[in-house]
């Protein structure tokens, strides 16, 4: 009897996703990771294989650094305030493989809020 493994699971459905979601010059992706202390944004541009934009809790700029909902949103509202100034205003939303719920929701809430499209 085989036990389920989330990571695994996660990593199965990314892919998945990732069959149908690439990003372009014109409409860049919008990657987000989320490890057990830090939440990771990116816009990518997967035909140049470029990254265009990044935020973190990471950062020198973020007050705190956990990983949770608060977190989140701030980084959410920090990633589309960097992609403005990098002239990027619709993006394609990878969810990485977890569900719409919480700090996905939080960050990608946050992003549309300051102004992202997607």
């Amino acid at each position: 009897m085989s036990t389920i493994n989330r990571k695994e699971i996660r990593q199965r459905v990314h892919k998945r996703i990732r069959r149908k979601v690439a990003g372009t010059s014109s409409r860049p992706r919008l990657a987000v990771y989320f490890s057990n202390q830090h939440v990771y944004a990116q816009i990518i541009d997967d035909v140049a294989r470029r990254t265009l934009v990044s935020a973190s809790t990471l950062d020198k700029g973020t007050e705190k650094s956990q990983a949770n909902v608060e977190c989140a949103r701030s980084i959410g509202a920090l990633i589309a305030e960097r992609a403005k100034a990098a002239n990027i205003s619709a993006v394609v939303f990878d969810r990485g493989g977890h569900i719409y719920h919480g700090k996905v929701k939080a960050l990608a809430e946050a992003a549309r809020e300051a102004g992202l499209q997607f």
